[in-house]
């Protein structure tokens, strides 16, 4: 029988997910909170929370090894499911001497492909048989939606045996012409690194990191990508180039040449994403930039002449590729979204500006 705690939480839940809300946020002193079209407000009908109760709902959520862990570490990840309801992924932190709670709203299906806004460039990735992908954005960007919707893609669509790892599980992947073995740190693996290694011995195809937290990490994706894997990945970086710069930067010089020249083999694209409240304030629309790795590119990438890449992406249109600022604009024009919201996401307010004058 469910005590007065979960039944709150329950409340909660059900409200986030009917205001369609991405996240809720509980915290000592202040009402329980949701993030809709990217602004924080507070659930209706609802107290301000205390230490007491925010304790009382983690002790009815946490098993005694993973209340142990929050204990040691002060933070905790894990993934949460209610029947009928949906997913969730759940961060428990230390702020001020008390506890609060970050807790993420997974869908229970994975969203189509077609429902998501991607470029269609995409797919031409999903026919790849070996080489990295990234997928970069700051959090609640919607990386590992993306992720999850290119898997399903390469699910439906080919026999291999796919290797995710994620700290923690999102999405739960059904086997349909692929199999789809799913690993969580901390109950399968010890870390990325560690699963990482072992999914080299499991027979993959494909490998998907949910995040290239450390130089390990890294250094070993980039192995599996070279040895004839496909391997997809996500970065908290904004824009595809700084994806590019961030792996090069993450390795003492001595070891740069070696890696920019790895990089350059097996790359094949990132896609740098942001979520942008719509212009009618009915939720959030998914704004891309594509870099799609030629020739060319991989030349730039060896000799560490990176910021001669933005402008290939900008006169890149034919292979797929497409700036954020010119997804912004097309964005602006449509309708869709603010420009002066537009203007702000913008990382070259200039070339923004430029597309925007273009009739």
């Amino acid at each position: 029988m469910e005590n007065k705690y979960s039944e709150y939480m329950d409340f909660l839940l059900v409200e986030t997910m009917k205001y369609k809300a991405t996240d809720l946020h509980l915290c000592a002193g202040s009402k329980p909170l949701m993030r809709t079209n990217s602004r924080l407000v507070e659930i209706p009908s609802t107290e301000k929370m205390t230490p007491d109760i925010i304790n009382n709902i983690i002790e009815e959520y946490l098993d005694e090894n993973k209340y142990k862990t929050l204990l040691d570490n002060k933070v905790i990840d894990f993934s949460y499911s209610k029947r009928n309801l949906g997913r969730f992924r759940c961060n428990i932190y230390k702020q001020r001497g008390t506890y609060a709670i970050a807790i993420r709203t997974l869908p229970l299906e994975i969203p189509e492909f077609s429902e998501l806004g991607l470029p269609d460039v995409l797919k031409s990735f999903t026919e790849k048989t070996k080489g990295l992908i990234l997928i970069s954005g700051a959090t609640g960007s919607g990386k590992s939606t993306t992720l999850a919707s290119i898997i399903d893609l390469i699910n439906k669509n080919y026999n291999y045996h796919i290797i995710t790892i994620e700290d923690p599980v999102e999405y739960l992947h059904r086997h349909q012409k692929s199999m789809v073995t799913q690993r969580e740190i901390g109950d399968d693996a010890l870390s990325f690194a560690d699963a990482l290694k072992s999914a080299l011995r499991e027979d993959p195809d494909v490998i998907m990191v949910g995040e290239m937290r450390d130089i390990e990490t890294i250094q070993i994706a980039l192995t599996a990508a070279e040895t004839g894997h496909l391997v997809l990945s996500t970065l908290h970086t904004s824009g595809a180039v700084k994806s590019i710069d961030r792996i090069i930067d993450a390795f003492p010089n001595v070891q740069q040449n070696q890696i920019k020249s790895q990089l350059s083999t097996v790359l094949e694209g990132v896609v740098s994403q942001q979520l942008i409240p719509r212009k009618d304030s009915n939720g959030l629309v998914l704004a891309t930039e594509v870099l799609v790795v030629n020739p060319a590119i991989r030349n730039l990438i060896r000799e560490g002449k990176h910021y001669q890449i933005n402008s290939l992406i900008q006169t890149g249109s034919i292979s797929g590729m497409h700036s954020l600022e010119k997804n912004l604009s097309n964005l602006c024009k449509q309708g869709i979204i603010d420009v002066d919201e537009a203007r702000l996401k913008a990382h070259d307010v200039q070339l923004f500006n430029e597309y925007m004058s273009l009739k």
